[in-house]
């Protein structure tokens, strides 16, 4: 069993960062607005390079890519001419293949794909597919992450809008979602129901379970059942593990992540004796990766295999 580790959106390592742009200033740029676009899509990709690069030398094979490499994909009006950049996409894609990494999306709080409002629904059915398109372009097997979304009017209305609007979807982006519990209104069990529904993966957040849980909920015996929903995946099945920022803000990231809250998650793993692949969601990002190994390392409460953790 293995167990493999990731961080998310730019390490705090490299100087460079991703560039976006508002849509008023768009507009405002008339005729220039598509060359100023065009100009930042290339510097994302030379960051993103040089992030996929920092990875490689630091054997981190997991890693959540930012949304923002596509300033504004989600506008209708905006639309990018993917052959211009197919070569930078190319070169990022073949050592993500080469070196083995995992990469997937956790687009933001403007993806509700359940929403009551029909503008949000084509709103975020436009980022899947500009998520899509950038895998495609990569040539990655590569998911997006979702929350359930609106509960609006009530979680059944909402929960069966939800089917219906994913029922609707072409193939292709139905393969690239997975659903994971959030920490306010979604449990385990609700999204656990709704993804075998659906015939889709879960990701299971145990920071938000500890925030948003029934009082029947036993996660020892929820999670052979969330392992369950990737039996037909290509894809090892995905974890996501935080801690929160003090007792007081709960449900915010802390900068690094607990080591002792850390080895009690892992303890209930390894009864699963499968592999899978944790994202850690903190604020100090590959600071926070690089610690925690470390800790690891040094206690040695298991065997280690460059970054990944190994129970026999």
């Amino acid at each position: 069993m293995k167990i493999r580790l990731g961080y998310l959106g730019t390490p705090l390592t490299i100087l460079e960062h991703f560039h976006t742009m508002t849509y008023s200033k768009y507009q405002k740029l008339g005729d220039l607005g598509n060359t100023e676009l065009d100009k930042i899509v290339l510097e994302n990709l030379n960051t993103f390079n040089k992030v996929i690069d920092y990875n490689i030398k630091n054997k981190v094979t997991f890693y959540r890519m930012t949304h923002n490499i596509l300033p504004l994909a989600s506008i209708k009006d905006i639309s990018y001419d993917y052959t211009k950049y197919k070569d930078k996409w190319k070169m990022i894609g073949d050592k993500v293949k080469k070196y083995n990494i995992r990469l997937d999306a956790h687009p933001d709080h403007f993806l509700v794909l359940n929403s009551e409002q029909e503008e949000v629904v084509l709103n975020s059915i436009r980022i899947l597919e500009n998520h899509l398109l950038m895998f495609q372009m990569l040539g990655t097997d590569s998911k997006v992450i979702l929350h359930v979304g609106s509960h609006l009017p009530s979680k059944e209305v909402a929960i069966n809008r939800f089917k219906k609007i994913f029922n609707k979807l072409p193939q292709s982006l139905k393969r690239i979602i997975v659903l994971e519990n959030d920490d306010k209104t979604y449990t385990v069990s609700e999204t656990l129901k709704l993804c075998n529904d659906l015939n889709i993966p879960m990701v299971l957040d145990i920071h938000h379970f500890n925030c948003n849980h029934e009082k029947n909920e036993d996660i020892r015996k929820l999670l052979p059942l969330i392992i369950k929903t990737w039996d037909n995946d290509s894809l090892k099945p995905k974890m996501h593990f935080s801690s929160p920022k003090s007792q007081k803000e709960k449900r915010t990231h802390n900068f690094y992540i607990d080591y002792s809250s850390f080895l009690k998650f892992l303890n209930l793993l390894k009864s699963l004796d499968t592999d899978i692949d944790i994202m850690l969601e903190s604020k100090g990002k590959d600071e926070a990766l690089f610690k925690l190994l470390r800790q690891l390392k040094f206690y040695k409460p298991f065997k280690m295999s460059a970054n990944d953790i190994i129970f026999d």
